[in-house]
C-alpha cells in the first residue's frame, strides 16, 4: 500500500515527456548548421591545395626562360613600351594621383583598400566628384574592411556626383576575403599601382611616428591594359557589367623602354599566383635579394627557399617595420620565425623614422616586384592582390638606391638581439603562429 502510494504520487508529479521535434525543426538545424559549416570553411580554412615542393630553378633571371616562365605561369606576359616612376610618401605621391583624376577626359577605374575620414579622402571625393561632373565615366571599387565611411557623406557625395560606386564584399558570406588592391587608371592609358592608402596617416614624407612611409608608382604604356583588366576582375565579380570599348581599352603608343607585367592574384582562383611570383624569383636569384614589406611572414617553404639561396650564395636583406606598426601580433608572429633565416646569413633591419608600408622586392639589380602583396598568408592566399613586375637593370638600380637609403634610417636586428627579445613578445608570437593562416 505505502509503494503504491509512493508509486502514484511519483507520477503524478513526473514532468511529462518533452514531445519530438517535428521535421520542420530538424530541417531548421540541419540549414543553421549547414550554413554555419560553409560560412567557417569558407573564410577560415584552406580547401586549395598549395605547392609544398622544392623550388628549382635552373635558369637564372636573365636568362630568356625566366621571362617566358613568367609570362605563362602567372597569366599576362610581359609587354615592352613601358616607363615607371616611384613615387615616395604621401608628399608625392597624393598630388600625383589627383593631378591623374583631374586630367582624366574619358574614365577614370579607381580600386582601393584603404578609405578614411579626413582632408585626403575628401580631396579624392572632390576630385571624382569634379570628374564625373564633367562627364568622365568614373567607377570606384571600394573594399567594406578598408572604410569607415562605406554609408557616410563621402559616399552620398560621390553617388550624387553620378560616381559608380561599389563596396567590395559588404555584407557577403565570403568576407574575409578583401580586396587589396591599390589600381588607378586613367582613361585606359596611363595608371598608379602601389600600397598606398587614402589617409591622412600617409601624408608627408614618412619621417613621423604616427605616419607611414610608403611607395606608389606611376605607369605609362602597354602595361597599363593589364591594370585595366585587373580592376575589370573585380568590377564584374562586384558589378557584374563588362567595360569594354576604346574608352576602357585605347591603343597605347609606348611609353617607354620598360619590360613589365601587370600581374593580379585572388582567393577564387583557387591558385597560388602570388605566392609562386615570390618562390620563383627567389629560387632564381643569384646575386641578391631586397625585400621591403610591412607584414613579412613567410611561409615554410617561403623559408626554406630564402635560406637555399642564401646557401647558394646570395646576399639577402629584409627591411621590416619597427615598433612603430598598426600591427603589433603581426610583427611578433613574423619576428618568431626569423632564428633559421638568420642563422643562414640573411639580415634583418627595421625601419626606425616611422610606420614602413613599403611592398617591393629587387632580385639580382634586374628584377623588381611592386604593388600590394604583403610577404603574408592573407595576401598570398586570401586577399585580392595586384602587383607590377619589371625587368630591367635602370630601374631595379634606381630602387636599390631607395632600399639603401630605407636601410640607412634602419636598425639592423642581430641574432644576439633577437635572442632577448622581451619574454611577452616571445609569447604573443608563438601564440599568434596558430593564427598565421589569417595573418
Amino acid at each position: 500500500m505505502h509503494h503504491s502510494l509512493l508509486g502514484t504520487l511519483e507520477t503524478r508529479h513526473s514532468p511529462l515527456p518533452a514531445k519530438p521535434p517535428g521535421m520542420g525543426g530538424y530541417i531548421a538545424a540541419a540549414l543553421v548548421g549547414g550554413f554555419v559549416g560553409a560560412f567557417l570553411t569558407r573564410n577560415f580554412f584552406e580547401s586549395e591545395k598549395k605547392v609544398t615542393h622544392e623550388m628549382i630553378v635552373d635558369y637564372e633571371i636573365e636568362h630568356p626562360q625566366f621571362c617566358r616562365t613568367m609570362s605563362q605561369l602567372l597569366g599576362p606576359p610581359l609587354v615592352e613600351g613601358n616607363s615607371v616612376s616611384i613615387l615616395e610618401n604621401g608628399d608625392e605621391i597624393f598630388p600625383a594621383m589627383l593631378e591623374g583624376i583631374a586630367s582624366a577626359r574619358r574614365t577614370i577605374s579607381f580600386e582601393n583598400f584603404v578609405f578614411t575620414h579626413g582632408r585626403v579622402t575628401q580631396q579624392f571625393t572632390d576630385a571624382l566628384c569634379a570628374a564625373a561632373r564633367r562627364g568622365v565615366k568614373v567607377h570606384f571599387l571600394q573594399d567594406a574592411a578598408g572604410c569607415d565611411c562605406v554609408n557616410g557623406t563621402e559616399m552620398k557625395q560621390l553617388r550624387e556626383a553620378g560616381v559608380e560606386v561599389e563596396i567590395f564584399r559588404y555584407y557577403h558570406l565570403r568576407f574575409n576575403e578583401r580586396t587589396h588592391r591599390k589600381l588607378l587608371i586613367i582613361d585606359g592609358k596611363h595608371g598608379f599601382i602601389g600600397g598606398v592608402a587614402i589617409s591622412d596617416d600617409w601624408q608627408g614624407k614618412g619621417d613621423k611616428p604616427d605616419h607611414w612611409r610608403d611607395t606608389q608608382y606611376r605607369v605609362e604604356g602597354t602595361v597599363v591594359a593589364q591594370m585595366q583588366q585587373a580592376f575589370l576582375d573585380n568590377w564584374i565579380q562586384t558589378r557584374g557589367v563588362v567595360l569594354h570599348g576604346e574608352d576602357y581599352f585605347p591603343e597605347i603608343p609606348h611609353g617607354g623602354d620598360l619590360l613589365c607585367q601587370a600581374f593580379q592574384s585572388s582567393s577564387a582562383e583557387g591558385a597560388d599566383g602570388a605566392r609562386l611570383m615570390f618562390l620563383f624569383s627567389i629560387a632564381a636569384a643569384r646575386k641578391s635579394i631586397r625585400i621591403a614589406n610591412a607584414y613579412f611572414i613567410p611561409d615554410d617553404l617561403t623559408v626554406q627557399t630564402l635560406i637555399d639561396a642564401r646557401h647558394r650564395g646570395v646576399e639577402i636583406e629584409v627591411i621590416c617595420p619597427s615598433a612603430y606598426t598598426d600591427q603589433r601580433v603581426v610583427r611578433y608572429v613574423g619576428r618568431s620565425r626569423w632564428k633559421s633565416m638568420l642563422e643562414s646569413g640573411i639580415r634583418f633591419y627595421e625601419f626606425q623614422p616611422a610606420r614602413y608600408h613599403c611592398k617591393y622586392m629587387i632580385v639580382d639589380d634586374v628584377w623588381t616586384t611592386v604593388g600590394s602583396c604583403n610577404f603574408d598568408n592573407r595576401s598570398l592566399r586570401l586577399n585580392e592582390e595586384a602587383n607590377l613586375n619589371i625587368l630591367d637593370k635602370g630601374f631595379a638600380k634606381n630602387h636599390v638606391k631607395i632600399f639603401e637609403e630605407d636601410k640607412a634610417r634602419s636598425r639592423q636586428i642581430t641574432m644576439e638581439e633577437w635572442r632577448h627579445r622581451p619574454i611577452s613578445e616571445k609569447i604573443a608570437g608563438n601564440l599568434g603562429c596558430l593564427l598565421r593562416s589569417q595573418l
